[in-house]
């Protein structure tokens, strides 16, 4: 049996960066973040030059080189090159949603998912646009709204070649293409490409107006 550090234990963290005062529960971690602070990266990939403060970095990076993909997953067999994105896959299998909005109580797979939408009840919006000040609240959100600026159209699709500034939008595309309805009316049980449609078709049964979305005019 491998003996678990006393610090690990207990939660102390006896460590502690001078420069900022963030604490750390080893000593190596502290040797790391305090890079922060040098600049220091002392380990470099041979391939491309690129740096890194941590040399569990740098094998990660690697691994783009080399293609390494390690780490499968045994349900459906995908692989990553992440341990740690190995196990954010497999809450998909598990339906594990570990992470929970104490505003709202909507769970996430992902930590960051969670701090993304905390920013609904803030208000906060940390990402600024540097050719218009237009702030996001997630930063995907600011790289889509970027392609305003620049023209550019990333996302494109293989059946027509039609090109689209955001993938959730190539995605709506493609469902011309394969037809496929996702969106499923409970109550006569017509479906549809598109969520904003069976919001729209919904208002038939309620007798109300169409279900007003972001976004539409």
């Amino acid at each position: 049996m491998i003996p678990v550090p006393r610090n690990t234990r207990s939660g102390e963290k006896p460590f502690t960066c001078n420069e900022c005062g963030k604490s750390f529960r080893e000593k190596k971690t502290l040797i790391i973040h305090q890079r922060i602070h040098t600049r220091e990266k002392p380990f470099t990939c041979y391939d491309c030059g690129k740096s890194f403060r941590a040399k569990d970095t740098l094998v990660f990076h690697q691994r783009i080189h080399t293609g390494e993909k390690p780490f499968t997953c045994t349900d459906c067999g995908q692989s990553f090159r992440e341990k740690k994105k190995l196990i954010v896959h497999h809450r998909i299998h598990t339906g594990e949603k570990p992470f929970t909005c104490t505003q709202c109580g909507k769970s996430f797979i992902q930590k960051r998912n969670l701090l993304g939408h905390q920013r609904i009840h803030t208000g906060e919006k940390p990402f600024a646009c540097n050719d218009c000040g237009k702030r996001f609240s997630q930063r995907k959100h600011l790289l889509q709204h970027q392609h305003i600026h620049t023209g550019e159209k990333p996302f494109t699709c293989n059946d027509c070649g039609k090109s689209f500034r955001a993938k959730t939008t190539l995605i709506n595309h493609q469902r011309i293409h394969t037809g496929e309805k996702p969106f499923t009316c409970t109550q006569c049980g017509k479906s549809f490409s598109q969520k904003r449609s069976l919001l729209g078709h919904q208002s038939i049964h309620t007798g109300g107006e169409a279900l007003h979305l972001p976004g539409m005019r």
